[in-house]
């Protein structure tokens, strides 16, 4: 899966990345406690990590942020 979205030989660092981020986010209650894999923050992740950000725990909070400002704008909207 994220082979195939050009990731490559960092797989593990957005795993980390996502577990983190992920692990966040559903004990602040913004994505449900489920085992599966929340596309619209792997995506964050995966963008970040394209983007040139390759610390797992910078890429971490960075994706969180966005994640919480893209669900604010939604709840606006």
């Amino acid at each position: 899966m994220l082979v195939e979205r050009g990731v490559g030989a960092n797989v593990e660092v957005v795993s980390e990345a996502y577990a983190i981020a992920a692990n966040y986010l559903r004990r602040s209650g913004a994505i449900r406690d489920t085992l599966v894999t929340d596309e619209r923050l792997l995506e964050i992740v995966i963008k970040l990590l394209q983007h040139g950000e390759f610390n797992k725990i910078r890429l971490a909070n960075k994706a969180i942020a966005r994640f919480e400002a893209q669900s604010e704008a939604k709840a606006v909207a």
